[in-house]
């Protein structure tokens, strides 16, 4: 059972939510706008947080921002959308989302990712105890014990899939990993196979690790076939490649 805060301005798909969500056992507790959900968050923790973009006072976006330059990225935040493009996408996982749902969906799909997110969380937390080893190549730094990265002397602030990606990636650096790989590794082997999802997130990764003309190019597309990290000796060479 989570402990769950959703902040959802249309009354109608909120108390839809809250019955799906109570229905399996969940903790509900909800409100119509970002202003009344960051007093609500300043008093009490929650496991889960479901955000819907627009709404009044305070929007989705940057509720979600002030969350997290608050009380960090140990708490999965799941976005909710009626805007379905890219642009919009990944304006929510800049604001540190880890997931998101674009409506309308059902609340078996909200449940199951839900469910991902969580256990994503979980992974994270488990690989900080089993590992001890940096990862380094070039100025990417990554501290399994303390589930941190650096790039040079910042730590970057990554979600929980953001994170699995780039370790992924790093534990196999130099081989190119299919869609397939990344998305049975990430996701789940029953999961829906989305290239598309798969595609904004690593879209979003690389713009953490690039962020100027100068940066190295740590992850390489193989164009219909996936990803690949490439080492600091390629990366220093090559020009930067496609989303």
């Amino acid at each position: 059972m989570a402990k769950i805060l959703l902040v959802e301005d249309e009354i109608n798909i909120a108390s839809f939510i809250e019955r799906g969500l109570k229905e399996f056992g969940h903790s509900v507790t909800v409100c119509h706008d970002g202003d009344t959900g960051w007093k609500i968050l300043q008093d009490e923790p929650f496991d889960l947080l479901i955000l819907d973009i627009i709404m009044p006072k305070i929007n989705g976006l940057e509720l979600c921002r002030l969350y997290r330059q608050m009380f960090g990225y140990q708490i999965p935040v799941i976005m909710l959308t009626a805007l379905g493009t890219t642009e919009d996408i990944v304006k929510g996982l800049d604001a540190g989302a880890d997931d998101y749902l674009t409506k309308p969906f059902s609340v078996e799909e909200l449940l199951a990712r839900l469910r991902v997110t969580r256990r994503r969380l979980q992974m994270m937390k488990s690989d900080a105890l089993n590992q001890s080893a940096v990862f380094v190549n070039g100025d990417l730094r990554i501290d399994y014990a303390a589930g941190c990265v650096y790039l040079g002397e910042e730590e970057l602030h990554l979600t929980p899939i953001e994170y699995k990606l780039l370790c992924l990636l790093a534990q196999n650096a130099g081989r190119v990993l299919t869609h397939t790989f990344i998305m049975e590794n990430i996701w789940g082997s029953n999961w829906e196979k989305d290239i598309a999802s798969l595609r904004v997130f690593m879209a979003t990764l690389r713009r953490k690790l690039e962020k100027n003309p100068q940066s190295l190019q740590y992850i390489q597309t193989h164009v219909g076939v996936g990803y690949r990290m490439m080492k600091f000796e390629e990366s220093s060479e090559n020009k930067k490649g496609e989303y």
